[in-house]
């Protein structure tokens, strides 16, 4: 199992797009959410992934995640077991200054909502922003993928 470190960001505008080195479309189902402990089916480039993650550590960091790729079909067949609730959105690939972010555009029940990570080798590691970063929202559970199954950006009331 590795550890996965990533600090998350709401987006400001959608310089993204002209930055991206490439983009792909991402449908997602949750086979379980509780406890902080996910076992996500997706569907990303015409393949198959499960993974599983843990609970956050160093407020929101850090998590231990396994993925392995699996058949198209059986992740097909899989998303039929998952929770009431799925993500739907489109992942660009933003290099910027010796680091990739991930610049998530939500649909559906999520739309209008757009976030940034980027993955770190340390919770302590510098990057730099680029321009389109806003708010760090690293932490904040109701950002997270499960989440958003659950409780839509849609009915956020902020």
């Amino acid at each position: 199992m590795s550890q996965e470190i990533e600090r998350k960001f709401l987006v400001e505008d959608d310089g993204y797009k002209q930055m991206a080195s490439s983009s792909d479309h991402i449908v997602q189902g949750y086979i379980c959410r509780t406890s902080g402990r996910t076992v996500r089916v997706r569907i990303r480039g015409g393949k198959g992934f499960l993974t599983i993650k843990g609970p956050s550590h160093d407020g929101g960091i850090s998590r231990y995640e396994w993925e392995h790729e699996i058949p198209l079909d059986e992740a097909l067949e899989l998303m039929r077991l998952c929770q009431e609730g799925s993500i739907d959105k489109v992942r660009y690939l933003v290099p910027y200054e010796g680091h990739t972010f991930e610049v998530d555009e939500f649909f559906g029940d999520n739309a209008g909502l757009v976030i940034a990570e980027v993955e770190l080798e340390s919770a302590d590691e510098p990057f730099a922003s680029p321009p389109f970063l806003g708010r760090e929202v690293t932490g904040d559970r109701r950002y997270y993928n499960a989440s958003l199954t659950v409780n839509p950006f849609k009915d956020w009331t902020e």
